[in-house]
């Protein structure tokens, strides 16, 4: 097929290649214009349109897809189909309907569950088991179209928003080559989605990445993973920001290293719906925990009273060859990897040899004034 190819970041280069690899005629690669980027702020080229230059093809760099010189120009490519794959704008009627067999996109959730900018991060934070791609035809609506083709990828205990960013962007070149090869051939129908089953995965920022210790174990280690490795999990210790990485939950009665069995797993939560206005994207703990009045400083919880226990963000224990333990809402987080401020990404080890923080210092803990 006559292709134009619609893409930006590095998620959407297994694509492009796949097409260009199966013998597809890519007639042109729309992306985003050069944009500053290093400490050098110098313009730097998407990698999409790296790759385009390099296989040569025409590439079209509009501040935004639309107006009549934009479509000029995509006019003159003659495409049959568009796809389109972490391109970064929304697109027009007019342009998803230009080509005759519409426009296709490669979406990395199996819809209808997590429409919008951060399917990967979300799969991740909500403690979903499953997530994969889907292909789907574009319609005016956001990731509303109907469905083509879904393939499922699991969520292993241990996987990140950026090792799910690898998987899922190879998932989705093999399943876009195979819904060209089905279009083709015209076998099968899509399939419309069913609205009341959406759910939605806003963009992230900074804010969003913050840890809110007062949740469960499982809770945080799921948000860590999932901001893993932009915009990455922080928290303010000594008046300072650091990111934390690959954590491991522990839960109460669960031996010190160990993680803490599927049966005693706080379940996930029920996903945001789509609705009107904002949908709320703060974590919500799924255990109470006590209240603040009940909270020891610091240390192990005192006595045999089951309601003093360790205030949430507070170190624990510190092991180099181990990690960072630090307390939860209801049990407590080993963080094995940290990035201090200023400093590269290390193991939270190294941190400690160096001087990284020591039991019973708190994390979010507001600093002494003067």
């Amino acid at each position: 097929m006559r292709v134009v190819f619609w893409g930006t970041p590095e998620f959407a280069a297994p694509s492009l290649r796949a097409l260009v690899g199966e013998g597809h005629e890519v007639v042109g690669v729309v992306t985003q214009p050069d944009r500053p980027a290093g400490r050098g702020r110098k313009l730097t080229p998407s990698p999409i349109r790296r790759i385009a230059e390099v296989e040569g093809i025409p590439v079209l760099t509009p501040d935004r897809p639309k107006g009549e010189p934009f479509m000029t120009e995509l006019r003159a490519l003659d495409p049959e189909i568009s796809v389109v794959v972490a391109y970064g704008h929304i697109l027009r009627a007019e342009v998803l309907d230009l080509p005759p067999r519409g426009s296709i996109n490669v979406h990395a959730s199996l819809l209808p569950e997590l429409r919008g900018a951060a399917p990967i991060n979300w799969a991740i934070l909500r403690g979903h088991e499953e997530t994969g791609v889907t292909i789907m035809q574009m319609d005016e609506g956001m990731d509303s179209g109907p469905i083509l083709l879904q393939r499922p990828l699991p969520i292993g205990p241990d996987d990140t928003a950026s090792g799910l960013f690898l998987k899922l962007s190879e998932l989705g070149a093999e399943a876009l080559i195979e819904a060209l090869a089905r279009l083709a051939l015209d076998l099968g129908a899509a399939q419309e989605q069913d609205g009341d089953r959406a759910t939605y995965a806003p963009k992230l920022d900074r804010e969003m990445a913050r840890i809110s210790w007062s949740a469960a174990a499982q809770e945080i280690s799921w948000h860590i993973r999932g901001m893993d490795s932009v915009p990455g999990a922080w928290s303010m210790l000594k008046g300072e920001p650091v990111k934390l990485f690959s954590p491991v939950p522990l839960g109460k009665g669960v031996p010190q290293g160990e993680e803490v069995p599927p049966e005693e797993r706080v379940p996930p939560g029920e996903p945001m719906r789509l609705g009107e206005g904002v949908p709320r994207v703060e974590p919500v703990p799924m255990v109470e925990p006590a209240p603040p009045g009940e909270w020891q400083e610091s240390g192990d919880p005192a006595g045999d009273s089951e309601q003093v226990r360790t205030a949430p963000g507070t170190v624990i224990s510190t092991d180099p060859d181990r990690g960072i333990e630090v307390a939860a809402g209801v049990g407590s987080v080993l963080i094995r990897e940290v990035q201090p401020p200023g400093k590269r990404r290390m193991a939270a080890g190294d941190w400690l040899r160096g001087g990284g923080p020591q039991p019973g210092d708190r994390f979010d803990k507001e600093p002494p004034q003067g």
